[in-house]
C-alpha cells in the first residue's frame, strides 16, 4: 500500500501545482473514517481506495481525482455524510464524490444483455464529467485484482460476469484499453479458468520456440516498407488471453487455425501511405483470403477507420496487420481523448502521458459551451435519456422530463392504472415530478385507485399517456352507458303497454345497433330522440303516448323581428343563442343571416360582414343552449343531474365529460329550453343541489 507521502510526491512529480494539503487532508480524513474495517484479503479497507487512487496517478490526473478517489467510499461504507465532505474538501471534490457514490450504488441486473446495454448507458449518462467513470472504473479494477481472496466462487462469478459485461467494455468505450484487457483477463481467468490455462500455455509455448519473434516480424515488415520509401512505425504484440479464447468461440476453429494470435500495427503519414503499403505487404506475402477488411472507406459504426488483413509470414504463421494513420491510431486507441487532442492539433501522447484528461476536465469546468466538446467526446450519446431504479435495484431508462407517473407505467401498466403516489430517493413527491438520473423511485398503489385524467397534463411517454387516454374512454363510455339506461328506462314507463322478451332484440335491429350498450350510448348522447326509441321498441307506440320526432334544423317556433319576412336565418352553434337573450344578425351574401348573442366573442371576427339589429318575435320559443355543470365524484352525483333536467322539461341534446379529477367531474351539457328564463330556472336548481358543486351557461363563442 502507497504510503501518504509516496502517494503525493507520485502527484508532484507530474503536477507540480497540486494541492498538496487536499491530498494530505483526503489521506488522513479516508483512514480515520475506514478504522479497522477489513477487506477479504485481510489487509486494512483504508488500502483499496489508496490503491485506485494510485492507479490513477499513472493516469496523470489532477489533483481533485486523487483525492475523490481516496475517498470514494466514506459515504457509502462509513459514517461520513456528503456534507462533510463539502465542508472539509469543497464543492468541486464533493460532486466527484458523490457522482462515484451514485455508481456504486448500482445492483447491476447482467442476466441479459440488454440491462448490461442499459446500464452502461446510465454510467455514461451519470459520468457528464469523466472523472467520475474514470475513479469507478479504477475502482473496478483493483476490485478484480484481488478478486481472488473472495471465499464465495459464486460471487467472484457474479462480480467477474459483471466485470465482462459492463465495466470493460465502458473502458473501452472512452478509450482505455489496458483497463479494459487487464480487466478482461482477470474476469477470464474467474469464469474459464481451463481455457484461461490452456491459452496461456499455448502463448508460453509460442514464445520459448520462437524467441523475439515479434521483433524479427517487425524488423521484416519495416524493411520492405522502407524499400518502397515509407516510413512507418511498426507495432507487434500478442492478443490477450480472452481475445483468443473468445475468437476461437466464434469461429469454431482450434488455436493453431487462429491467424491473429500476433497482431501488428502499420502507422503511416497519410491516406495515401495506408493504401500504398497494402499493396507492399501483399505483393511480398500472400494475403488470407476473407481476412481483408477497409474500415478506411467504410468505417465501423462508432467511426473506428484502418485497413484490416491477414497474411502468411515468413515464418510460416498468419498475422494480422492493421495500416492506419497516426490520427486514426489515436483515435482507436484513446477513444474519447483523440476527438479533443486532435482538434487542438496536440496528438495524443503515445507514451502514456493522459494530459489530454486534464484539458478535457479544463474545458468542462471553463468553457463557454462544454456541450460542443460532450459532442466531440461522444459522451452526450445519452444525454437526453434518464435513467432510474426501482426499490429491488430494477433500471428503467425513460425520457428526459419523465416524471413519476411515466416512471410507474413503464414499470407495468398495472402499476401505473392503480399508482396513488410515490416516494424518490425515500422521500414523497408529487407524481408530476420529473425524475432524474440515478433516482431511486418508489410506486405507492392501492386497488381503489384509477387513472386520472388530470395525468395527461403531465405524462411524457407514449405508453404512459395511451394507458391513461384508454382507461379514461372506456369510463367515460360506462358512466354515458349508465347515463343512457336511466334515460331508456324512463322512455319504457312511457309505452303503453309492457314490452315482450324480444322487444329490444328487434328494436336493435331496426336501429341497425350491434348490440344492448350502443343503443344506451346513443340515448344519453341524444343521437336518437325518443318518439325513435319508442317506435323501434313497439312500432306506432310515439303517436299513442303523444311524443313528436325531433325535426333538424330551423324551428317553427322562433320568429325574428327585423327581417323581411321569409327571409332565411340560423341559430349560431357559437352561442346557442334562445329566445330573451339580446341578439344580432351577421348577413353574408347567399348565407342564411346568421344570428349570435349579443355578446358572442366570434362577433370581433365578422368585422367585414353586414350586421342587422334583430329582436325575438312575438311568441317564440325554444332553442339550446350550452351548460358546464360540475358535479361530485360520488354515486348517484350523474343521475341527480339529470333528475333535475327532466324535472325542468328539458330534453338533453348532447353529453359529455370534458374533465375528470379525484374529487370532481365536469360535463359539457346540450339541452333545449323554452327561453332565458327557462334555461335560469335550470342553472338556479342544478346549483341547489348538493351533488352539484357549479352550473353556469358556457361562455358565448
Amino acid at each position: 500500500m502507497l504510503r501518504q507521502y509516496e502517494l503525493v510526491d507520485r502527484v508532484l512529480t507530474y503536477d507540480p501545482d497540486a494541492d498538496e494539503a487536499l491530498l494530505n487532508r483526503a489521506y488522513v480524513f479516508s483512514m480515520q473514517a475506514h478504522g479497522s474495517q477489513k477487506r477479504a484479503s485481510g489487509d486494512p479497507y483504508f488500502s483499496h481506495p489508496i490503491e485506485v487512487a494510485g492507479i490513477l496517478t499513472d493516469l496523470q490526473l489532477d489533483d481533485e481525482t486523487i483525492a475523490t478517489a481516496i475517498l470514494h467510499d466514506t459515504i457509502e461504507d462509513t459514517v461520513a455524510t456528503p456534507e462533510q465532505i463539502e465542508k472539509t474538501f469543497g464543492p468541486s471534490v464533493a460532486r466527484l464524490v458523490d457522482g462515484v457514490t451514485k455508481l456504486s450504488k448500482i445492483e447491476a441486473q447482467t442476466e441479459n444483455e440488454r440491462a448490461a446495454e442499459n446500464l452502461r448507458k446510465f454510467l455514461l449518462a451519470m459520468s457528464s464529467d469523466i472523472r467520475v467513470l474514470l475513479v469507478k472504473l479504477a475502482d473496478r479494477l483493483h476490485n478484480m485484482r484481488t478478486l481472488h481472496h473472495i471465499p464465495s466462487e459464486a460471487k467472484r462469478h457474479r462480480i467477474a460476469r459483471e466485470t465482462m459485461d459492463i465495466y470493460a467494455p465502458l473502458a473501452e468505450r472512452i478509450g482505455m484499453y489496458e483497463f479494459m484487457r487487464e480487466m478482461q483477463t482477470l474476469a477470464f481467468q474467474q469464469l474459464e479458468p481451463d481455457a484461461y490455462a490452456s491459452i496461456t500455455k499455448r502463448l508460453k509455448q509460442l514464445n520459448d520456440g520462437g524467441g523475439d519473434l515479434i521483433s524479427r516480424i517487425s524488423s521484416g515488415l519495416r524493411l520492405q516498407l522502407g524499400r518502397a520509401d515509407i516510413t512507418a512505425e511498426i507495432q507487434g504484440r500478442e492478443k490477450h488471453p480472452y481475445s483468443i479464447w473468445r475468437k476461437m468461440a466464434e469461429r469454431h476453429i482450434s488455436f493453431e487455425q487462429l491467424s491473429d494470435v500476433m497482431a501488428f500495427r502499420v502507422i503511416v503519414k497519410d491516406i495515401d501511405e495506408c493504401y500504398k503499403a497494402l499493396g507492399v505487404l501483399h505483393r511480398r506475402w500472400p494475403m488470407v483470403p476473407g481476412r481483408f477488411k477497409d474500415y478506411i472507406s467504410t468505417p465501423k459504426r462508432n467511426g473506428y477507420r484502418s485497413i484490416h488483413t491477414s497474411i502468411i509470414h515468413s515464418e510460416k504463421m498468419r498475422i494480422e496487420v492493421q495500416i492506419r494513420t497516426e490520427e486514426m491510431h489515436a483515435e482507436a486507441e484513446y477513444g474519447l481523448a483523440a476527438h479533443w487532442a486532435y482538434k487542438q492539433g496536440k496528438p495524443t501522447d503515445p507514451n502514456g502521458s493522459h494530459s489530454w484528461i486534464r484539458d478535457l476536465v479544463d474545458i468542462l469546468e471553463h468553457a463557454d459551451n462544454p456541450e460542443e466538446l460532450l459532442e466531440h467526446t461522444k459522451m452526450a450519446m445519452y444525454q437526453d435519456r434518464i435513467f432510474a431504479f426501482s426499490p429491488t435495484g430494477e433500471l428503467i431508462q425513460l425520457p428526459k422530463g419523465s416524471t413519476a407517473i411515466d416512471f410507474a407505467y413503464a414499470v407495468h401498466t398495472d402499476v401505473g392504472d392503480s399508482t396513488v403516489g410515490a416516494k424518490v430517493n425515500g422521500r414523497v413527491v408529487p407524481l408530476r415530478t420529473p425524475i432524474e438520473n440515478g433516482d431511486q423511485v418508489q410506486i405507492l398503489r392501492s386497488k381503489a385507485q384509477e387513472p386520472q385524467v388530470e395525468w395527461l397534463s403531465f405524462a411524457l411517454t407514449g405508453k404512459a399517456r395511451a394507458a391513461i387516454r384508454r382507461f379514461v374512454r372506456q369510463k367515460e363510455r360506462e358512466e354515458t352507458i349508465e347515463l343512457g339506461r336511466k334515460f331508456y328506462d324512463g322512455i319504457v314507463k312511457r309505452l303503453p303497454a309492457a314490452l315482450g322478451p324480444d322487444a329490444l332484440k328487434e328494436a336493435l335491429k331496426r336501429l341497425k345497433l350491434p348490440d344492448e350498450e350502443a343503443l344506451m350510448e346513443s340515448v344519453a348522447r341524444k343521437l336518437l330522440d325518443d318518439a325513435t326509441v319508442m317506435d323501434a321498441l313497439m312500432p306506432g307506440s310515439a303517436e299513442k303516448a303523444g311524443v313528436k320526432r325531433r325535426e333538424s334544423g330551423q324551428r317553427e317556433a322562433i320568429s325574428m323581428k327585423g327581417l323581411t319576412p321569409g327571409v332565411a336565418f340560423q341559430l349560431a352553434d357559437c352561442c346557442n343563442p334562445v329566445p330573451g337573450d339580446r341578439i344580432i344578425g351577421v348577413r353574408r351574401p347567399d348565407e342564411p343571416v346568421e344570428v349570435h348573442t349579443i355578446d358572442c366573442r366570434r362577433l370581433a371576427e365578422m368585422q367585414e360582414a353586414d350586421w342587422v339589429d334583430l329582436a325575438w318575435g312575438d311568441g317564440s320559443d325554444g332553442g339550446t343552449a350550452r351548460l358546464t355543470v360540475i358535479v361530485k365524484n360520488e354515486p348517484g352525483a350523474l343521475g341527480v343531474m339529470s333528475g333535475i333536467l327532466g324535472a325542468h322539461h328539458a330534453n338533453i341534446v348532447n353529453l359529455s365529460l370534458s374533465h375528470r379529477d379525484t374529487a370532481f367531474h365536469t360535463y359539457d351539457v346540450t339541452i333545449e329550453v323554452h327561453d332565458v328564463q327557462h334555461l335560469m330556472k335550470i342553472i338556479a336548481a342544478l346549483r341547489a343541489a348538493d351533488a352539484v358543486s357549479s352550473a353556469e351557461r358556457t361562455p358565448a363563442g
